[in-house]
C-alpha cells in the first residue's frame, strides 16, 4: 500500500534514542498474566517479551518495518524496542511470544453522543470508546457538530460529551455555514489543537455547504494550516432522487440506496478536489465508498495534488444487498450515508486500498438503536444514517486484507493507526511502536478464530450489520497509555479517564507524501535485513542504512 500524504510528525525530544535488532518474521502463543490489569500504569516499568523459544519469537510491527525485540514502557512511554532487556526487580511482564506487537489502532472517523435525524447515536463517549479498547482501537477522532452554525458552542459541548471517555480522543470540527464569524472562530478552534475542518456535501437544508462557502472554507484551512475535509455526495442531486423514490412508492430501506448513486458521490469528489486545488488547500475525504470517487483520488495523487482518500470498513465488507432484506431492523440498520455500495464497488475500493489510491480505514461509527431506525419505517428519508464499526475495524480490515493476501501486516498497521497519525500531525508520538511513542500497543493473535455479533460486542447498539461474519486474527491486549485495559476478554477502564489529545496545525515545510520515510522521523533499522511476511511474501519497502 502506498502510504499517501504526510503532513508532519511529532518530535521524540529527549528520548530520542532508537534501538535496532535483526528481523525475522515468525509466530508462537503464550499465557496473558490477567492480574496485571489491576496495577495502574506508572506503578511499574511493563515489559512485554517474546524470548520463550530461541528460534521463534512474536513480531514488533510497524508500518516501515517488523522485528522480533522486547518492548520497554514506563510512566506511559515507550522507552525502549530492543532484544533481551534485562529483566529487573518489580518489572511486569507481558509475554507476547508468536503474536503480533502494534501501535494501536487510530479510529479517524466517529460520531459518539451525536444528535442527528431528531435521534441522538446512542454510544457516548463511555461505551463507545469501551467497544473501541476492545477492538485494539486506543485513539479516535470524533466530530463536532457546531450548535446553529457556532462552532465555539459545539466544541464546549462535544468537551462535556468527552467527560466521561476512558481513552484518548481528539476532536475534527464542522463547518455547517460561512461568515465571518466562522472565519475568526476557526483560528480560535485550530489554537485549541484541532488542524481539521469537515465540509458536507450533503445533508441539504441541515449540514449541506454551498459552494461559495466550501471554497471560502477550504481557502480559510489552508491559510491556517489546516486539513479540508470532505462528505463527498451531490447533496442537491441526493434530495432531487429522494424525491423521485419517493415519488414512485417506494418508502423500505433500499430507496435510500437507489436515492444516493454512486455517480453522486463520484461528482462531488471530483468537485471538492478541483476546488481544493484552487484553494491551495489539503484535502482529506472521508468514507469513500465507490470505486469512481476512488478514481478521482487517484488521478489527483498522479497531479501531485495533496489529497487523502480514507475508507471505512462498510466498504470493505457489505454490501447494499442487505438493504434490500425483509426484515426492516436488518435493513435498516445498514443504511448510513454515502451507501453501502454493490460487491463490484466494494472490490474496487479494496483495490484502491491495497495498491495506496487510499491511505486510511475509519468506520463512520454512528449507531442507532433499532427503536430509532424505526422513526424512518414508513420513509426511508426519516432513517437515521450510521453503521457500527469502532470495535470491529481492526478484525475486518485484517479478515478482508491481510488474510486475502491483499495487504501485508505492515500495510495493515499503516492504513489503521500510522497513515491517520501522520495525516493529523500526531505522528510518531501516536502510530508507532518506537522510544518516545505513547505506550498504546495491542498485541494481535492471528491464529484465533471469532465471530462478530451483537451479543458479544461493547458498543450499546442492539444490533451489528457484521453480524455472523467469523474472522481469523483477534486482538487479544489492549494498553492504553501503557496500562492493560483489555485482556482479551475483560476490560478494566476508569470513567473520566480519558485524554484529549491535541492535533498541531501543518506547516508548509512539510512533506507532502503521506507515509513517505523522511530522514530522522522514523525508526530505521542499519542491520540490513528486510523483513518478508509469510502470508504474502511481499518484502518491506524501506531502504536500511
Amino acid at each position: 500500500m502506498d502510504s499517501g500524504a504526510d503532513y508532519g510528525w511529532w518530535g521524540f525530544g529527549s528520548l530520542a534514542r532508537v534501538f535496532f535488532v535483526n528481523e525475522q518474521a515468525c509466530t508462537i502463543l503464550c499465557p496473558i498474566p490477567h492480574a496485571l490489569a489491576d496495577h495502574p500504569a506508572h506503578q511499574f516499568p511493563l515489559l512485554i517479551i517474546h524470548r520463550q523459544c530461541p528460534n521463534q519469537g512474536g513480531t514488533v510491527v510497524n508500518a516501515e518495518y517488523s522485528v522480533v525485540a522486547d518492548v520497554l514502557i514506563r510512566d506511559e512511554i515507550i522507552v525502549a524496542v530492543k532484544p533481551n532487556i534485562q529483566l529487573t526487580g518489580g518489572m511486569q511482564v507481558l509475554d507476547a511470544t508468536g503474536k503480533l506487537v502494534m501501535p494501536g489502532g487510530i479510529d479517524p472517523h466517529t460520531h459518539l453522543d451525536m444528535p442527528f435525524m431528531g435521534q441522538v447515536s446512542c454510544d457516548d463517549f463511555a461505551s463507545g470508546q469501551r467497544a473501541a479498547l476492545a477492538g485494539g482501537t486506543t485513539m479516535h477522532i470524533d466530530f463536532v457538530l457546531p450548535v446553529e452554525h457556532d462552532l465555539l458552542a459545539g466544541l464546549e459541548a462535544w468537551r462535556k460529551k468527552a467527560r466521561h471517555g476512558v481513552m484518548d480522543y481528539g476532536f475534527h470540527m464542522a463547518v455547517t455555514s460561512w461568515s465571518n464569524k466562522v472565519s475568526r472562530d476557526m483560528a480560535t478552534v485550530a489554537a485549541q489543537g484541532i488542524n481539521s475542518f469537515k465540509f458536507f456535501m450533503a445533508y441539504k437544508g441541515s449540514f449541506m455547504v454551498e459552494d461559495d462557502a466550501l471554497l471560502r472554507g477550504m481557502e480559510r484551512c489552508a491559510a491556517l494550516g489546516a486539513l479540508a475535509q470532505v462528505h463527498a455526495e451531490n447533496g442537491a442531486a441526493v434530495a432531487w432522487g429522494q424525491e423521485r423514490v419517493a415519488a414512485r412508492g417506494v418508502t423500505a430501506p433500499h430507496g435510500h440506496a437507489l436515492s444516493r448513486p454512486a455517480a453522486l458521490e463520484d461528482e462531488a469528489t471530483g468537485r471538492a478536489i478541483r476546488l481544493a486545488g484552487l484553494a491551495g488547500a489539503r484535502l482529506y475525504v472521508v468514507h469513500v465508498m465507490s470505486g469512481g470517487a476512488a478514481d478521482e483520488i487517484a488521478a489527483a495523487r498522479r497531479h501531485g495534488q495533496r489529497v487523502v482518500g480514507e475508507t471505512v470498513i462498510s466498504a470493505l465488507a457489505l454490501t447494499e444487498d442487505s438493504m434490500w432484506d425483509s426484515n426492516f431492523t436488518v435493513a435498516a440498520a445498514h443504511v448510513m450515508s454515502p451507501p453501502i455500495r454493490s460487491t463490484a464497488h466494494r472490490a474496487s475500493v479494496r483495490q484502491a486500498l491495497a495498491g495506496g489510491v487510499l491511505q486510511i480505514v475509519g468506520t463512520d461509527h454512528a449507531v442507532f438503536n433499532s427503536t430509532q431506525k424505526a422513526a424512518g419505517k414508513e420513509d426511508f428519508r426519516a432513517i437515521p444514517n450510521g453503521v457500527n464499526g469502532i470495535e470491529e475495524r481492526l478484525h475486518v480490515v485484517w479478515e478482508t486484507m491481510v488474510n486475502s493476501g491483499a495487504s501485508t501486516p505492515s500495510d495493515f498497521v499503516r492504513a489503521t493507526s500510522t497513515a491517520a497519525a501522520r495525516a493529523f500531525n500526531i505522528y510518531p508520538r501516536k502510530g508507532s511502536v518506537a522510544p518516545g511513542s505513547d505506550a498504546d500497543v495491542i498485541v494481535l493473535d492471528p491464529s484465533v478464530r471469532h465471530v462478530i455479533s451483537a451479543a458479544t460486542h461493547h458498543s450499546a447498539v442492539d444490533v451489528n450489520v457484521y453480524e455472523g461474519m467469523e474472522v481469523t486474527g483477534k486482538v487479544v491486549l489492549t494498553l492504553s497509555r501503557g496500562r492493560l485495559v483489555w485482556d482479551g476478554t475483560n476490560l478494566n477502564v476508569t470513567a473520566g479517564s480519558g485524554r484529549f489529545i491535541p492535533m498541531p496545525l501543518f506547516q508548509s515545510s512539510r512533506p507532502d507524501d503521506l507515509g513517505a520515510v523522511v530522514p530522522g522521523t522514523a525508526p530505521t533499522c542499519p542491520s540490513g535485513h528486510r523483513v518478508k511476511h509469510a502470508d504474502t511474501q511481499r518484502v518491506a519497502t524501506l531502504t536500511y542504512a
